[in-house]
């Protein structure tokens, strides 16, 4: 009986660790809607093999990359991810047009004291419009938020390596 409950918790653990969570998939349901003015939508786990995904410099996996559609039109993309911080790390929203375009980014949940500014719309709003081809630079072209310097950083190189990422796949003919 023992060895019955443990694979009963072992597959419902396993079934519940994979996709986003509740919280988070809450929060990427309001944004979708909001941003493609939508109500309804279907929201499709993108699967990529592991062989191509090695090459990648983002993760991309059937947890984290999305297709978006509304009755039966296609949307577009959704990537969500994680970021470190000084001491945690924090999730975070691109979304993008059917031409990998950033139409729309957001910092979903931020677990520190300090930082927490790289959420602001009208910093997070210079992403906007960008595509595929664009580099992101701290101090240059991604401006700099005093006390959260490590917060911007990583968020800048997560967007180069999500821009690198979606090229490689465009390249390849799977995007």
């Amino acid at each position: 009986m023992k060895i019955k409950q443990l694979s009963l918790i072992l597959i419902a653990f396993i079934c519940l660790g994979f996709g986003l969570s509740a919280k988070l998939q809450k929060k990427v349901d309001k944004v979708i809607k909001k941003t493609f003015e939508v109500e309804t939508f279907s929201f499709n786990a993108i699967t990529i093999s592991s062989e191509i995904t090695k090459d990648l410099p983002s993760e991309f996996g059937s947890d984290n990359f999305f297709e978006i559609k509304s009755l039966d039109r296609f949307l577009g993309y959704a990537y969500v991810s994680k970021a470190p911080s000084k001491t945690a790390q924090y999730d975070y929203l691109v979304l993008l047009d059917d031409d990998l375009t950033i139409v729309k980014t957001k910092v979903l949940i931020y677990r520190e004291e300090y930082g927490g500014e790289i959420g602001s719309k009208r910093w997070l709003r210079q992403f906007i419009g960008k595509t595929k081809d664009d580099e992101f630079r701290y101090g240059d072209n991604i401006d700099v938020i005093a006390g959260a310097t490590i917060s911007v950083r990583s968020m800048t190189n997560a967007m180069n390596d999500l821009m690198q990422s979606l090229k490689i796949l465009n390249q390849k003919g799977i995007l």
